[in-house]
């Protein structure tokens, strides 16, 4: 069963591989653990046995975090909901493209690739994958150039998980700054809902709302990339989850009886955000990593320090 060399072969014994992921699932599936380990959780399948379904995770992801984002809306009120999107907004808009025009200057500067950087840049100012998948067919980018921009911002997002929330006790920060600063200082959505519901309640309820009201700005973005890079035939992918998600905080905030149903749908969102970090941990494998190259992760990390110190001295000096 075991070569010479004493390394089992996963990838030959597909039925072993399988059975590790779905074992590995399921506990992600009874709640028991958080998101960063679910994440780790992962990263070691990643890197260990193999993902079975690698061509179906993308997918996978796409629709448990949209689902998992819309039922957590049952849990939050509409007037906070309004408040936290209202304080955010002027730090949305100097941010996003700040970062925007930082990022063109370093793509420059390092010599990127023009589209793996502005792809790179729109993750980092806006929402991660969402945003890069917003933009790809705008700029018509390549398969190589993608998966470059979103290995990118899946390894930040995935540091980011572990390191906000240290950052944000050691720095002794109120939930409703933490939850501002995951808003606008994580890439992804996933994450930014996972950072902050390690924090406390509050800061997931302002971290999520700040993060779907930043997401908005995907269309004017794309719309500028399409002038930028000359293209006026794409369609604008439009987050049509967002409605849901809206819909859902109306329902909790004036529909009495749905008390009686809302904690248990925010409960089983809050575990598909579990399984959705345990996918995007399983795609990130020694090969995807490799792929990224040195330029296109300096770039990213050195927008994701900008944007987060900016964000984070506006938040505990200007707010």
């Amino acid at each position: 069963m075991f070569p010479e060399n004493g390394i089992f072969n996963f990838e030959k014994h597909s039925r072993v591989q399988q059975i590790i992921f779905v074992s590995l699932l399921i506990v992600c599936l009874t709640g028991i653990i958080s998101p960063p380990i679910a994440l780790l959780l992962g990263l070691l399948v990643a890197n260990i046995s193999g993902h079975p379904w690698l061509h179906l995770n993308h997918k996978i992801i796409h629709v448990l975090l949209q689902v998992s984002v819309v039922g957590l809306g049952f849990g939050m009120n509409v007037t906070n909901a309004l408040h936290s999107s209202k304080e955010g907004f002027i730090l949305t808009v100097v941010t996003l493209f700040s970062t925007i025009l930082l990022g063109t200057f370093l793509g420059k500067w390092l010599k990127t690739d023009k589209k793996t950087s502005h792809l790179i840049s729109c993750g980092t100012a806006i929402c991660g994958g969402s945003a890069i998948a917003a933009i790809t067919p705008v700029i018509k980018s390549d398969e190589k150039q993608t998966s470059v921009a979103l290995g990118v911002i899946f390894i930040l997002n995935s540091i980011a998980l572990f390191l906000f929330p240290t950052i944000g006790h050691w720095l002794e920060l109120s939930q409703e700054d933490f939850g501002l600063w995951c808003a606008l200082a994580i890439h992804d959505t996933s994450s930014v809902v996972g950072a902050a519901n390690k924090y406390g309640s509050l800061a997931l309820q302002i971290a999520t709302t700040v993060k779907l009201a930043r997401a908005l700005w995907i269309i004017p973005i794309v719309l500028l990339t399409s002038f930028l890079f000359k293209n006026k035939t794409s369609k604008i992918k439009i987050p049509y989850f967002i409605g849901f998600f809206i819909l859902a905080m109306i329902v909790n905030t004036y529909v009495p009886q749905a008390a009686i149903v809302t904690p248990y749908i925010v409960s089983i969102a809050k575990i598909g955000l579990t399984v959705t970090l345990f996918f995007i941990g399983s795609g990130l494998s020694s090969s995807v990593l490799l792929a990224v190259g040195i330029k296109p992760l300096i770039q990213g990390i050195l927008l994701w320090g900008f944007i987060a110190s900016l964000s984070l001295i506006a938040i505990l000096y200007l707010n």
